[in-house]
């Protein structure tokens, strides 16, 4: 009987045990995690910021489907050694895990920018559970908030404590929002309508420090320009937690490396999600992490499968608004394009050589998962496109 030790009970670590359980029905599962909740929603954290949802309704997969499943989550267990040659970690409650294969699903931590004052109390980041209960306990007390990051679950989280009655300036570095996700024209639109919220935007901005006497006080801009506030959120993406996999002698570089079977440098050792760097390409997003975790527990129990990637897509309502986004928003305008827009509406489909390999969708994202299929595939919708930007 074989043990298999998942690091990490997010998207990737879950739908990998469950991929091994599948090829596997007889093998020991463990699931090791520093957090203090199954497998959670992370997308929907914003929501419970907001009061939309109990802490409760964030939780994915309860006690039942562990038993079911015969996987054992260990809570609260961070592992704070490694024996890649024994094959056994050590947590931090002094108890051994042995293994057999070994994937890390660790995830990733927020990047919190080099900025003077970002230790003081009252600035936050949002990426666990524990983040969002921190920052409603805070909220009670305040009424302005700075935003330090335009991204998208920055501008979520932004827009739940606009929900509970805060003023929210947003600081973003880039001349738009949503630079990833959104084009000129769909950024400015999406701008507006947050600034028919009362949001405040100070884009194309730096921050040069955080101040304020043991706790927050204000927000100073590069040009010099100060921003009173009594919290601080920072959102400027994640960076892979690498420590395990330095810990393992793994070979990293921006994320833990992986081949096409979400293989390490070890060949025992698998790694899936926000930890793990495929083709010079790290990827941050849910779609991402649960095909390759699906990949990995394929690999890891016996099975072959391979990874080719994922196209880099988000589908979200931003502030009660549609929003769908997939591969190539071509700024720059190098591609032809199909624009559909309205007052409500905003749509753009962008062609290279007669194939779609791009897509974005702000207010209406109806037919856009067969939009993004064809991204994927390569499957020539072009005659189909007046139908599907229109339908």
């Amino acid at each position: 009987m074989k043990k298999y030790l998942i690091i990490g009970s997010g998207v990737a670590g879950t739908t990998a045990a469950e991929n091994i359980r599948q090829n596997d029905a007889t093998g020991e599962i463990t699931i090791v995690t520093d957090e203090d909740l199954p497998f959670y929603y992370r997308v929907r954290l914003p929501d419970y910021l907001g009061g939309i949802v109990a802490e409760s309704e964030l939780i994915a997969k309860k006690k039942a489907w562990y038993d079911q499943k015969k996987i054992l989550l260990k809570l609260n267990s961070r592992v704070r050694e490694t024996d890649p040659g024994e094959k056994h970690v050590m947590a931090a409650d002094g108890v051994s895990l042995s293994y057999d294969r070994l994937l890390l699903a660790n995830g990733s931590h927020p990047f919190i920018p080099p900025i003077k004052g970002s230790d003081l109390k009252g600035v936050f980041a949002i990426h666990t559970v524990q983040d969002v209960r921190q920052i409603v306990q805070a909220a009670e007390k305040i009424n302005h908030v700075v935003l330090i990051g335009g991204g998208l679950l920055g501008l979520e989280a932004a827009n739940a404590l606009h929900r509970l009655g805060k003023n929210i300036t947003v600081v973003e570095f880039f001349p738009r929002l949503l630079p990833r996700q959104l084009d000129t024209e769909g950024a400015a639109r999406l701008q507006h309508f947050f600034e028919n919220m009362n949001f405040t935007f100070r884009l194309g901005a730096t921050t040069r420090e955080i101040s304020g006497n043991d706790r927050v006080e204000q927000v100073v801009l590069e040009n010099g320009d100060i921003l009173p506030t009594e919290m601080v959120i920072i959102s400027a993406g994640v960076r892979p937690n690498l420590e395990l996999a330095k810990m393992l002698d793994l070979k990293t570089d921006k994320g833990v490396i992986v081949d096409k079977f979400m293989q390490t440098s070890q060949p025992d050792i698998f790694a899936a999600g926000d930890v793990i760097e495929y083709e010079g390409r790290t990827y941050g997003i849910w779609p991402a992490a649960m095909e390759q975790g699906k990949i990995a527990g394929i690999n890891i129990s016996g099975g072959r499968a391979a990874y080719a990637g994922t196209t880099l897509s988000n589908i979200l309502k931003v502030a009660g608004i549609d929003l769908a986004s997939a591969g190539e928003i071509d700024e720059e305008n190098r591609h032809e394009s199909k624009i559909v827009t309205s007052a409500d509406i905003y749509k753009k489909v962008v062609i290279d050589n007669g194939r779609v390999i791009g897509c974005i969708m702000l207010g209406d994202r109806k037919n856009f998962n067969r939009i993004n299929k064809a991204i994927t595939s390569g499957e020539d919708i072009t005659n189909e496109l007046d139908t599907l930007l229109n339908g």
